[in-house]
């Protein structure tokens, strides 16, 4: 499964939903908005993408994830809008027979994912906020 999403991450649900008995290992990572960035408190965060553009590329990825990694399956989830600290923007679990395989591919997903997807963050501070570049 391969989403854009408004609403929280139901990241057990997307673990769940692609887990199979013939896996030995899912390997989830969940991206949270954290309180801080650059040395000022971040107040919350804001996504944006282009929409169509995104979605390709993400399920772009994941295939490519499929054919580079010895994995059986890979969802990717990302969140999009308003956000607050402590909330998950973007999950990728992927399912494989060994942990390693599954490991790979998944730092693979988010690290392609921050540099080819049409997602921006918009950080907000107590003096302000600022568009991130590159680093959603």
């Amino acid at each position: 499964m391969f989403g854009l999403v408004r609403e929280p991450i139901d990241i057990r649900k997307t673990a769940e939903d692609i887990r199979k008995p013939e896996d030995g290992a899912i390997v989830v990572f969940e991206g949270v908005v954290r309180n801080h960035s650059n040395d000022k408190p971040v107040r919350f965060l804001e996504y944006e993408a282009y929409e169509p553009m995104a979605l390709k590329k993400i399920e772009e990825i994941g295939l490519r994830a499929k054919n580079e990694f010895d994995i059986r399956d890979i969802s990717i989830v990302h969140r999009l809008g308003h956000m607050q600290i402590g909330e998950c923007s973007a999950v990728i679990v992927v399912a494989s027979a060994h942990r390693g395989a599954a490991f790979d591919a998944c730092r693979f997903a988010i690290d392609t994912i921050k540099k080819i997807v049409p997602i921006w963050k918009k950080e907000f501070y107590e003096d302000g906020e600022v568009w991130i570049e590159g680093a959603h």
